[in-house]
């Protein structure tokens, strides 16, 4: 193990610019032994291709990416929707679902579209939220996190972004956006994974993660 004089000094690229997901991510990491952060500082204008047919294939490509481009040891992130009766949809495609123009209302709006004519009990759905830890060499490992809930009838709520707003946590009596931030950010699918990187985090800044060599592009 390092001595806690360079930990302090290791710098982790969250490999994002999105405000909110660096503030959700920010949240659970901040007492970490590490420096966060973020790729505008450094220049860093990367745009990976989601080519992985996974989340945590997509998020280990972002995070190999990040890593190799800035030299640095990289968190990255994928995450979206999936809606059991529209077979798992959008998924991997949530960002991307209305085109590549829309809106998050827009993504929001074409859901609701496509599930007008189902029932509240068949609409079930979750969060999904792959995040892999590589340096510029390897991948050091990949977590995951998940909440389950289900479609509303309609937006609600004006915190989050992307579908939280037709996210229905039926525990809680409300959606995701209406959640306070503090909240979303105990219980969210990215929250959960969060907590588990910051475990692999520490594992790997301890030095006991066996990290996976990075596959051919």
């Amino acid at each position: 193990m390092a001595p806690p004089s360079s930990v302090r000094r290791t710098r982790l690229l969250l490999a994002t610019n999105n405000e909110k997901k660096l503030r959700e991510l920010a949240a659970v990491l901040a007492d970490l032994p590490v420096e966060l952060v973020t790729p505008a500082p450094l220049g860093l204008t990367l745009e990976v291709p989601e080519t992985g047919a996974t989340f945590e294939e997509n998020a280990a490509l972002k995070a190999r990416g990040f890593a190799r481009a800035s030299g640095l040891p990289a968190l990255a992130d994928d995450s979206g929707l999936e809606v059991d009766a529209l077979g798992g949809e959008p998924g991997i495609r949530s960002q991307r679902y209305a085109g590549p123009d829309a809106t998050d209302a827009g993504r929001n709006a074409l859901v609701l579209e496509r599930l007008k004519d189902v029932p509240p009990s068949k609409r079930t759905a979750r969060f999904r939220c792959a995040m892999a830890l590589a340096t510029p060499e390897r991948l050091a490992g990949t977590v995951e996190g998940t909440v389950e809930g289900q479609i509303s009838a309609a937006p609600r709520g004006s915190h989050g972004f992307g579908y939280d707003p037709i996210f229905w946590l039926p525990a809680r009596g409300c959606t995701m956006a209406e959640l306070p931030p503090e909240e979303k950010n105990r219980i969210s699918h990215r929250a959960r994974a969060a907590v588990a990187a910051r475990r692999l985090i520490e594992h790997w800044l301890a030095g006991d993660v066996a990290a996976r060599p990075a596959t051919s592009e």
